[in-house]
C-alpha cells in the first residue's frame, strides 16, 4: 500500500501528455465510416441495389422505354405492311447452320398449300431456300415519329424473302413489328395517366390533409364513392361516352385522361394521411408564422418529405393503367385502329377457334405480363429504398 502524500505536498499528475486523438475512443472501420458519412440518396441507392429483382426490373424497363423512342428502326416491317401471300403464317425459326456448315442467322423460305378439307393454310419450310437475315439494312419506308422519312432498319429479311419471327395476322402483317409499335402507345399511356393522377392526388389529397374541415370531409366521401364503383364497368361507361367520330389521337388522350382521373383516389389518401401527421411539426408551424402560403407549405415543406413514398406508389399504379387500356381496347371501347396498342393486337385472338389454329396471335400478352411484373418488382424495391434505415 502506497504511503499517503505529506500535507501540502503537490499531488501526482496522472493526465497523459500525449496528443489528443478524437477518434481514439470511437474508431470506425472504413466500411462503417463510408455508411456514416453517406448522404440520404446514397443510402437509398445502396438499399435499392440489394433488391436484385427491382434492379433488374429497372434496367429492363429503362431498355423498353428507350426502345419505343426508335421503334421504327427496330421493327423489321412497317406498321401496316401486308404480306398477302403469307396470311396467318406461323413463326419462323432462326437457324445458324445449314447442312453442317455455319451460315449465320437465317430462315428457310416457305411454300403455302391449302388444305381443302379444313380450308387451313399449311406452310412448309423449303430446305433448299436459305434466306440470310440482314442487319442495318434498307427495308420498308417509314416516317420517324411521323416527321423524318427513312427506310433504315436494324434487321430485315433477305431481299425477296420473308422473316416472320412471331408469325403474321389475318391480313399478313408481321406480329413482331406490330408488338413493337404497340409498345409505344401502351407504355406511354401509363406514364401520361400517372402524371395526371399524380397531380390530382397531390393537390386534392394535400389540401384535404392540410386544411381539414369540410373540404376534407367532402373529399373523403368522394373517394369512398369512386372506390366503391367497379373499375372496369366505370371505365367502359366513360369510354363509351366518347363519340366514334373523334380522331384516334383525341381518343388516345381521352382514354389517358379517364385512366388518370379515376386512379387519383389511392394516391390522394396516401398524401392526406402523411400531411395529417406532418402538419403539426415545428418546421410547418414556423413556416406558418413567417406568413408562407398554403401552396408553398405543401409544395416546399411537406411533399418533399415523403416524395420517395409517392414515387413508389406511382410506380405500382402504372401497371393498373396499362391493364386498363389493354382491357378497354380488347373490349372495343378503348383505342381504335389505325392506332395500335397491345390491347388492340389482342382483339385478333378473341375467339377460341382463332386461338386453337393461330396461337401466336396471343404473343402480345407476353410483353404485357413482363412489363406488369417489372413495374411491381420495381415498386417493391423503391418502397424499401424509401426508408433505408430499416
Amino acid at each position: 500500500m502506497s504511503p499517503l502524500p505529506a500535507p501540502g505536498a503537490p499531488l501526482a499528475h496522472y493526465v497523459s501528455t500525449a496528443p489528443f486523438d478524437p477518434h481514439a475512443t470511437e474508431s470506425m472501420t472504413a466500411a462503417q465510416s463510408r455508411i456514416h458519412l453517406a448522404s440520404q440518396k446514397q443510402l437509398m441507392w445502396w438499399k435499392f441495389k440489394q433488391h436484385r429483382l427491382a434492379l433488374i426490373s429497372g434496367i429492363f424497363l429503362a431498355a423498353v422505354y428507350l426502345m419505343i423512342l426508335i421503334v421504327e428502326f427496330l421493327a423489321p416491317y412497317g406498321l401496316h405492311t401486308r404480306n398477302v401471300d403469307f396470311i396467318h403464317a406461323p413463326p419462323q425459326r432462326v437457324h445458324f447452320f445449314d447442312k453442317g456448315s455455319f451460315v449465320g442467322p437465317f430462315v428457310y423460305g416457305r411454300s403455302m398449300t391449302l388444305d381443302i378439307d379444313t380450308l387451313h393454310r399449311v406452310y412448309t419450310d423449303k430446305k433448299n431456300d436459305v434466306q440470310p437475315i440482314r442487319f442495318f439494312c434498307r427495308g420498308d419506308g417509314y416516317k420517324f415519329w411521323g416527321f423524318v422519312a427513312s427506310n433504315y432498319h436494324l434487321v430485315c429479311p433477305a431481299i425477296g424473302g420473308q422473316m416472320f419471327l412471331l408469325g403474321t395476322d389475318r391480313l399478313g402483317r408481321d406480329v413482331l413489328s406490330r408488338i413493337l409499335y404497340g409498345a409505344r402507345i401502351s407504355l406511354t399511356i401509363g406514364l401520361i395517366g400517372i402524371s395526371i393522377s399524380f397531380v390530382l392526388g397531390i393537390i386534392i389529397g394535400g389540401l384535404a390533409g392540410y386544411r381539414g374541415g369540410l373540404f376534407d370531409l367532402i373529399v373523403q366521401r368522394l373517394i369512398e364513392v369512386l372506390q366503391s364503383l367497379p373499375s372496369l364497368p366505370l371505365w367502359m361507361a366513360l369510354a363509351a361516352i366518347m363519340p366514334v367520330t373523334w380522331s384516334p389521337i383525341v381518343i388516345y388522350f381521352g382514354i389517358t385522361v379517364i385512366l388518370g382521373i379515376i386512379d387519383w383516389t389511392g394516391l390522394a389518401r396516401a398524401v392526406r394521411s402523411k400531411l395529417l401527421a406532418l402538419r403539426e411539426e415545428d418546421y410547418v408551424q414556423a413556416a406558418q408564422l413567417m406568413g408562407a402560403s398554403t401552396p408553398r407549405i405543401i409544395g416546399r415543406h411537406l411533399v418533399p418529405g415523403f416524395m420517395s413514398h409517392l414515387i413508389a406508389s406511382a410506380t405500382i399504379s402504372i401497371p393498373g393503367m396499362i391493364l386498363g387500356e389493354t382491357a378497354l381496347s380488347f373490349l372495343g371501347l378503348g383505342l381504335r385502329p389505325p392506332i395500335t396498342s397491345w390491347g388492340i393486337l389482342l382483339t385478333e385472338a378473341k375467339s377460341v377457334s382463332v386461338i386453337a389454329f393461330y396461337p401466336w396471335l396471343l404473343y402480345p400478352i407476353i410483353p404485357v405480363v413482363l412489363v406488369i411484373l417489372a413495374f411491381n418488382f420495381l415498386g417493391d424495391g423503391l418502397r424499401d429504398a424509401a426508408d433505408p434505415y430499416k
